[in-house]
């Protein structure tokens, strides 16, 4: 591990001397890219930089430990600088875990009601408000790419964008089946009903990560309809783009502008594409183990919400917390961290047996 800390040391000070060349700053590509290699071997060097200076203390204090008047005071510094040299060892293996290279991506989000008819639909709503909120405590920007409203307020099917930093690494594991527990606004009688609600999270794909070839694609036009609106039902400027290889399917009718909803559908299309070759991939790397948290399974009940009990159960991890009020008002950090931790748990120990 050291051998390969050592190496990433000599390339950060490559770094450090190309970032100071007057000329690099002609081609912003370059710098730009060079740039985003040194802040991410920044924690890396930091951290064995400050791992060697702890081995230097254990040094230092060993040698002080003869002197009567200093032994004291060295069996403290040597006490602390252990405990900093074991962490400093679990936080160096964690930063040369294999990164996922769409961490750093925007996401396409796609909610979907599932079982339950309205009440799916309705949930779904609710769905859509949490991340919303949650990406705006967050700082990160959403824009709806197509939705498709019930009578009662609720979504058959939203399909949106969030922007910002490290989107998909902190919503990665949203995909899956969300299940819900209440008392339905249709409901006379008070019974509590279950009903499901699927979300698909997928990182963004840029023109460089999946080649959209024009001659694969049908373009159709249409009248917008829905829920109600102004504008609804007056021009063709709805679209729907059909990848025929696939057969995958992506309709935008949420601007005015024709070319406005083409753009958005062959966003949330290349996206689509990406991921499903992603995943393809990654099931041919590792077919013979799954993950504890990121099988990206989207029939896999993932969560249970719980309004009578106001709870919320992650089934993955085993984690229940007793404020569903507050994580679907975007107070999600605490169970998004635990999925995170429990990856990357998974992922050493899959290292250490390697």
């Amino acid at each position: 591990m050291f051998e390969k800390v050592k190496g990433l040391c000599q390339r950060m000070d490559e770094l450090e001397a190309r970032l100071s060349e007057p000329g690099l700053y002609d081609d912003p590509d370059r710098a730009a890219k060079l740039l985003k290699e040194r802040n991410e071997l920044e924690p890396i060097v930091a951290a064995y930089r400050a791992y060697e200076q702890a081995q230097q203390t254990i040094a230092d204090a060993t040698e002080m430990l003869s002197d009567p008047d200093m032994k004291e005071l060295a069996q403290e510094e040597l006490h602390q600088a252990k405990d900093d040299v074991a962490r400093l060892e679990d936080e160096l293996k964690i930063l040369l875990l294999p990164k996922d290279p769409n961490d750093d991506k925007n996401i396409f989000v796609e909610i979907r009601g599932g079982a339950g008819g309205e009440e799916s639909a309705l949930f779904a709503a609710d769905l859509y408000r949490m991340y919303t909120m949650y990406a705006d405590k967050r700082g990160w920007q959403t824009e709806v790419m197509s939705s498709s409203e019930t009578e009662l307020g609720g979504y058959k099917e939203i399909v949106f964008r969030v922007a910002g930093d490290k989107v998909y690494s902190r919503l990665k594991f949203e995909s899956g089946v969300h299940r819900v527990q209440r008392v339905p606004e249709t409901e006379s009688q008070g019974r509590v009903h279950t009903s499901t609600t699927t979300v698909a999270v997928l990182p963004e794909a840029e023109e460089v990560d999946f080649y959209l070839d024009p001659n694969d694609l049908r373009i159709d036009t249409f009248r917008s309809s829905g829920a109600g609106g102004q504008h609804i039902n007056k021009t063709s400027s709805a679209i729907r783009v059909t990848h025929i290889p696939t057969g995958t399917v992506v309709e935008c009718q949420d601007e005015r502008s024709q070319h406005k909803n083409k753009d958005k559908a062959l966003r949330v299309l290349r996206s689509r594409l990406y991921e499903a070759e992603v995943e393809k991939q990654q099931a041919a790397i590792a077919a013979d183990r799954k993950s504890q948290v990121g099988t990206g399974d989207r029939s896999e009940r993932i969560r249970t919400y719980n309004f009578p009990e106001n709870r919320v159960s992650d089934h993955r991890i085993k984690l229940t917390l007793y404020k569903l009020d507050q994580f679907l008002n975007g107070d999600m950090d605490e169970i998004l961290d635990a999925l995170i931790a429990a990856d990357t748990a998974e992922k050493l120990k899959a290292q250490s047996e390697a």
